[in-house]
């Protein structure tokens, strides 16, 4: 994409093999990742068919600064997600964006089913496939990548991204791990990797691009260097890093707790960032290209044998939406727990946060009498981890219909046992650490991917300016708009103000760009629009959307909200949604 007035798209029909390059110079209008990987969705989807079709696409997509800036590190995948029915949209950092750039894509649209289990293998001069039937039925673990990489070489130049049992069985919330400890988390891409035989995808780069006009890049390059690490935008994240939200969110009341049955969590002492820094925090990482090292790894020793002192010590990643899934959601309050399900949870191949809440409505459905014992297998109970290891191990490897069930989500597990009142669930995407007010409900409700990530709305809960729902409203769709254009980049989410319009504008002009503002609010609603016109072939609207009603039985940070409030809101946006699409 540099230096190019196209797009290089590499298609894959995964049935047949057949493999074609495209140079599109359309695509250049979208500027890059969401809005190619949303058009490229939009001209490959198959509305009639269901999510996890073989012919469905699965669509990853880079951006015009990825490895070149810092920051850039994200890659986007595109998709119809299994756990929702609509669009799914999912980021991951880690190597393997700058693996695409440096293998000379901008995008790689994948159609079909491969006739095995199989991975594939994309080098700047060969795109081949593997047989993965003797690592098929393998976790994500350590063993499979170290199969994976005697058979793929290249290390250092090299990145894998690789699904699960999960996956392997479609699950509809089945992840993808990036390497080690990054992820393609919500919405189930591990799932559609799955429906088309697809293990693993090594992706080993080797070109590299001269710099055009030297000085003007080196200049934007050191200002957004020195903002990430001389200024406090992002020292956060490197300290405590995001579980530095665990006591402030409890201190709220905006912290949701035993399937959300409270705001707060007597033990989120025991549990928050600066706990985990203290007593598990072993080192702390980076994604390729980024200087600020927001991955903490933490690290719990258990012993592996009944005689003798034999212990591991295991190193698994955390942040603030796992503690929030895996612990306060479940009541854990140990950090040593909370990292021993993260561990089971990594092996699986499951989004963490649709795990625990999955496991939060369940525990809560078998107190109730909605369940039996005899279903669950395990005498689920909050507060107790060893039932929710081997839970999550059922989730990923179902031995029975109530497991298969759950794996399709709270909102399909609960139609069939009840419970939909405590099934913490937004538009079929399991709920987000946050229970702030209505811009994290019905942000999350109207974000094109039903993430707090779309728009951020519990940002907006925390001002203390009042309440006005239109007000509210204009905010979340500015926010989401803007979003768009970041995301186009493909920016780590972290650096939104480190990356404001100027700076944009630096860096992508560096680069022989010659954009405005004013262009860039055309692509940033460019590829909004793209993404509401899926969700409408997909059948998706606002006004069929029914929210638990415990969202409003728990207080949250701006007291107890009202039902008929919220739904009026997502009628409102609805409204809007008919008229940007009507201006088209």
């Amino acid at each position: 994409m540099i230096y190019k007035e196209y797009i290089r798209v590499l298609n894959i029909e995964l049935s047949t093999g057949k493999i074609r390059i495209d140079q599109r110079e359309d695509l250049m209008q979208y500027l890059g990742g969401v809005g190619v990987a949303a058009k490229l969705l939009e001209e490959n989807v198959k509305p009639s068919l269901p999510p996890l079709d073989p012919e469905q696409p699965a669509v990853f997509a880079i951006g015009p600064l990825t490895y070149v800036y810092p920051v850039m590190t994200k890659t986007v995948a595109m998709f119809v997600s299994p756990l929702t029915g609509e669009l799914g949209e999912s980021y991951a950092g880690g190597r393997f964006g700058t693996m695409l750039f440096s293998a000379g894509f901008d995008a790689v649209v994948l159609t079909g089913k491969a006739p095995r289990p199989s991975f594939l293998s994309i080098k700047p001069d060969n795109v081949g496939f593997r047989d993965a039937r003797a690592v098929w039925g393998g976790s994500t673990g350590d063993d499979v990548g170290r199969i994976l990489s005697e058979l793929e070489p290249g290390s250092g130049k090299r990145s894998f991204i690789r699904i699960g049992p999960a996956g392997e069985n479609l699950v509809s919330y089945a992840c993808v791990i990036v390497d080690r400890y990054r992820h393609f988390g919500r919405l189930g891409l591990g799932a559609v990797l799955g429906s088309k035989n697809l293990k693993a995808i090594a992706v080993t780069g080797g070109r590299s691009i001269p710099v055009r006009n030297f000085k003007e890049y080196t200049k934007a390059y050191q200002e957004i260097y020195k903002k990430c690490v001389s200024t406090d935008i992002m020292a956060k994240y490197h300290d405590v890093g995001t579980p530095i939200n665990i006591e402030p969110l409890n201190a709220l009341g905006a912290l949701p707790t035993e399937n959300m049955r409270r705001g707060s969590f007597e033990k989120a002492a025991d549990i928050s960032g600066e706990a985990f820094s203290a007593k598990n925090l072993a080192r702390k990482l980076s994604c390729v290209g980024c200087p600020v090292g927001c991955i903490h790894i933490g690290q719990f020793r258990r012993k592996f044998a009944e005689h003798g002192h034999e212990y591991e010590t295991v190193l698994e990643g955390y942040d603030y939406e796992l503690i929030f899934a895996l612990g306060t959601f479940l009541c854990i309050s140990s950090s040593d727990d909370i990292l021993e399900l993260i561990e089971a949870v990594e092996e699986a191949g499951l989004d963490a946060m649709s795990a625990g809440v999955a496991l939060g409505w369940a525990t809560e459905a078998l107190e109730r009498g909605l369940v039996s014992e005899e279903e669950t297998l395990l005498p689920l109970k909050f507060a107790d981890k060893e039932p929710y290891i081997r839970a999550i191990g059922y989730i990923a490897k179902p031995p029975n219909d109530f497991y298969r069930l759950l794996g399709k989500g709270v909102r399909a597990a609960s139609r069939r046992y009840g419970g939909e009142d405590f099934a913490m669930q937004i538009a079929g995407n399991e709920m987000a650490g946050y229970h702030t007010g209505y811009g994290s409900l019905v942000g999350a409700a109207i974000g094109a991917r039903h993430s707090h990530l779309c728009n951020g709305g519990y940002a907006f809960d925390q001002e203390g300016k009042g309440f006005d729902p239109e007000a509210l409203l204009d905010k979340l769709e500015k926010e989401e708009v803007e979003r768009c254009m970041l995301n186009s980049l493909v920016m780590c989410l972290f650096a939104r103000k480190v990356y404001d319009r100027p700076t944009v504008l630096s860096a992508l002009n560096a680069l022989g760009w010659n954009l405005s503002d004013e262009d860039l609010s055309d692509i940033a609603l460019r590829n909004y629009k793209t993404k509401l016109r899926i969700k409408k072939a997909l059948g998706f609207t606002l006004n069929t959307v029914r929210l638990p009603k415990r969202f409003f039985e728990t207080e949250s940070f701006n007291g107890k909200l009202d039902e008929q409030v919220a739904h009026d809101m997502l009628a409102a946006y609805q409204k809007r949604v008919a008229n940007l699409l009507a201006e088209e």
